[in-house]
């Protein structure tokens, strides 16, 4: 007999709510699907620790589904169909993946947007210098991080030279167990007195967060900066680089090493740059597994910039996804008009997916417990995010919780409210409000972590599945 998933009371004739840990609530079927979805994931990230690899990536898997590029459509002027299947990368940063529903595009669609960018620390476009007997490079970082983070630890070098001829060289340094890695030095505790005295921000300056690259000079005795030039030939001699290609790079040092299991029960996985690729991976793996024709088209987003404001040509403050739906409400329509277009984007459906942070009990002050996601118990629903008297939230309407409750509810979806932090704490925001300005009915939903923005963020399988299972649901489900 198949076990049923447990509701959300402790008891059908309770007035009290009471949300349980998802272990209590998850089916069998759901702990084998569980696993399966995790490793898949640890293997998706693992691969994708850059906005252009998740996004190389998951065209692989879309292609490998039966996905086509829209721009064929596009070129050919071919009409599509329900059930056709169809991505749009935009610069090989922020991908639009989806498979066309019955209902035409004026009734809107069900989209689930998360994005691939995670905090890290970039090359400067002349960042190669030489300084006490080292090679270094010299970085910016991107997005919010404690800065003292990310010294000492195991780093690697990802991203993309491209040449004035349009050609580019792809590198990933420190992932293969044969590669070298690279660090930032930190100073010994011994000589540090000066640096207690700092706060925590303070401690390493952001101009203190230069990567060690070598150190051997170049044979050649005439040579001037002996250990920058001999790093130059090196580079030179693998991908045919100079100096002059730092200037059209972009290169980003992430995390070395693979996503790992966590705990002596395997609960858990840690990696880099879990916000906000589970949620985006998540969502993508629903659609590659959403069966038949949905009702509504159903849409992923995998964008870009999130963490710096999602300001830029691939950001979703930029008219990006406005003009992608316009192309799509072309290939899908007998006829295009802007009135069509207004009126789809403003009757879609969108959970923003984006992850929220934990309550951990080891920094309890800064949350209000009752109102925090727990750790496996579940996808997170949050009504607002924002900082303190919820700016930069899009705060979405009890009706329209009340839908992705029974959504949820109906699917056996395993989920919690929550919110970033007690209210004068702090706070975070996400693209739901770029996408609130459609007037489409929008909430934030996404995985619980530990240790957001830190180089190792901390997530709970149940939790990354139950998010998979949630977005599954809510593109395949009707609005009745």
């Amino acid at each position: 007999m198949k076990k049923k998933t447990a509701p959300r009371t402790s008891a059908s004739h309770d007035l009290t709510y009471a949300p349980k840990n998802g272990y209590e609530r998850a089916t069998p079927a759901d702990l084998k699907h569980c696993e399966e979805i995790n490793k898949a994931y640890m293997e998706y990230i693992g691969k994708a620790k850059t906005e252009r690899e998740a996004n190389d990536e998951a065209i692989l898997l879309l292609e490998a589904a039966g996905f086509r590029d829209m721009r064929d459509y596009e070129v050919s002027g071919t009409k599509l169909v329900p059930g056709d299947k169809v991505y749009r990368s935009s610069e090989g940063k922020t991908l639009m993946a989806l498979v066309i529903g019955r209902q035409p595009f004026e009734a809107g669609m069900h989209i689930v947007g998360g994005h691939t960018d995670s905090p890290r620390i970039d090359l400067k476009q002349n960042p190669l210098y030489e300084n006490g007997g080292l090679a270094l490079l010299d970085t910016h970082y991107y997005g919010g991080i404690k800065k003292y983070q990310w010294v000492t630890i195991p780093l690697a070098l990802h991203g993309v030279f491209v040449k004035p001829d349009g050609k580019k060289v792809s590198l990933s340094i420190g992932e293969d167990p044969s590669d070298p890695v690279f660090c930032i030095t930190d100073l010994l505790p011994h000589l540090a007195a000066d640096q207690y005295k700092k706060s925590l921000s303070e401690g390493i300056p952001g101009e203190g967060l230069d990567v060690v690259a070598g150190s051997v000079p170049t044979s050649e005795k005439d040579r001037k900066e002996k250990f920058k030039y001999n790093v130059l030939k090196l580079l030179n001699s693998k991908y045919g680089v100079k100096e002059e290609d730092f200037l059209s790079a972009e290169l980003e040092i992430v995390p070395a090493g693979k996503p790992r299991e966590v705990g002596f029960d395997r609960s858990m996985v840690l990696a880099y740059g879990h916000d906000d690729r589970v949620c985006a991976y998540a969502g993508l793996k629903a659609l590659l597994d959403l069966k038949g024709v949905p009702e509504y088209t159903a849409c992923v987003l995998l964008c870009d910039k999130e963490e710096i404001g999602s300001v830029g040509a691939t950001g979703m403050a930029s008219n990006l996804f406005e003009n992608a739906a316009s192309e799509l409400l072309n290939l899908t329509s007998a006829s295009y008009s802007e009135l069509a277009l207004k009126r789809g984007l403003q009757n879609s459906w969108m959970l923003s997916a984006d992850v929220n942070a934990l309550f951990d009990p080891m920094f309890p002050s800064v949350s209000d417990k009752k109102n925090s996601a727990m750790l496996n118990h579940g996808v997170c629903v949050t009504k607002y995010t924002g900082a303190r008297g919820k700016s930069g939230s899009s705060d979405a309407s009890a009706e329209f919780l009340a839908h992705i409750r029974r959504i949820f509810d109906r699917n056996g979806v395993v989920w919690q409210t929550g919110e970033l932090g007690k209210v004068d704490q702090g706070g975070g925001g996400t693209i739901a409000q770029f996408m609130a300005r459609y007037g489409m009915k929008v909430v934030d939903c996404g995985v619980g972590l530990f240790s957001m923005h830190a180089p190792m963020e901390l997530a709970g399988k149940l939790d990354i599945y139950m998010a998979y299972k949630g977005y599954l649901a809510f593109m395949k489900d009707g609005r009745k």
